[in-house]
C-alpha cells in the first residue's frame, strides 16, 4: 500500500478546536453523535479507545466535569494532533494521552466507562493513507478482541459506548454479549426519514438487569430542508452554528 502524507482538515467547536495534522481521520458526524450521546454521569475514570485527534475525550471532558479521561491511540500522527488539541483545551489537567495498542497497553486502574468510535470495515479496499486505513479497518483492531479487552479493563459497574454502521453494530453487539456484556441503551440513526438506519449508537453494561430496562430510541439527522430539531438539541453544545 502506497503511503500518502495528507494534511487532515481542522475543525472548530464552541469550546475547543480540533487540529487534524496528519492523523488521517477528520472530525466526523459519527464522532460528534457519540460524544454528545454518551452518559458518563458519576463515572470518575473514562477510557477513550482510538482517540484519533482527541475528539471524544474533549467532548467527554466538556460534558462531565467529574471525569478523568485516559485517551489512547496506536498512531503517532494522531497522538501528535491529540496532544496539541488537549493542551489548547480548558481540560488538559483531566485528560491523559497514551500511544500504543489497546490490546497490550497496561493501565494502573480499571475504568468506570469506555467510549470508542472503532474501526468498522471488515472487507474492501483499504484507504491508501496508512493512518486512515488504521482508523477505518478492523484489521487493525478486531471487534471480538476489542470487546474482550474492554471487559477486562473495566469495573463491574462500568459501561462501554460505541457507534458503528448498522450491520457491523448488530454483529458487534452479538460478540459483546458472548463476552459478558449486556445491551443497556441503543440509538438508531437515519440521515433522513426516507432512508434506513445507517448508524447504531449503543451502550453496554455488565449488569444483566439492564436488559429489562433496555432503552431504544431513534434519531433522524435531516428534516424539512435542514437539521432536525432532535439533532440540533443533541449537538448544540458543540457545533458553532447550532
Amino acid at each position: 500500500m502506497k503511503d500518502k502524507t495528507i494534511e487532515t482538515k481542522s475543525f472548530d467547536f464552541k469550546k475547543f478546536s480540533i487540529y487534524g495534522g496528519q492523523s488521517g481521520m477528520p472530525v466526523s458526524t459519527d464522532g460528534v453523535l457519540l460524544g454528545a450521546w454518551i452518559n458518563l454521569t458519576e463515572k470518575e475514570s473514562v477510557l477513550d479507545i482510538g482517540t484519533g485527534t482527541g475528539l471524544l475525550a474533549l467532548m467527554a471532558a466538556q460534558r462531565f466535569e467529574g471525569a478523568s479521561i485516559s485517551a489512547i491511540d496506536i498512531d503517532q500522527h494522531a497522538i501528535h494532533a491529540a496532544a496539541i488539541n488537549i493542551e489548547q483545551s480548558p481540560w488538559q489537567d483531566r485528560i491523559s494521552l497514551h500511544q500504543g495498542s489497546i490490546l497490550t497497553t497496561a493501565f494502573p486502574q480499571a475504568f468506570d466507562a469506555i467510549v470508542c468510535n472503532p474501526p468498522y470495515f471488515n472487507s474492501g479496499e483499504q484507504a491508501q493513507q496508512s493512518q486512515r486505513a488504521t482508523a477505518r479497518h478492523t484489521t487493525s483492531l478486531d471487534h471480538l478482541e476489542l470487546t474482550k479487552r474492554c471487559f477486562d479493563l473495566t469495573t463491574e459497574s462500568a459501561t462501554a459506548s460505541f457507534i458503528l454502521p448498522t450491520p457491523e453494530g448488530e454483529s458487534f453487539i452479538k460478540l459483546a454479549e458472548q463476552c459478558g456484556w449486556y445491551l443497556a441503551k441503543r440509538l438508531d440513526v437515519k440521515t433522513t426519514d426516507k432512508k434506513p438506519t445507517s448508524r447504531i449508537l449503543f451502550e453496554l453494561s455488565k449488569d444483566p438487569a439492564c436488559e429489562r430496562d433496555l432503552q431504544c430510541e431513534s434519531l433522524t439527522i435531516h428534516g424539512d430542508g435542514g437539521y432536525s430539531e432532535a439533532f440540533i438539541a443533541l449537538t448544540k453544545d458543540f457545533y458553532l452554528k447550532m
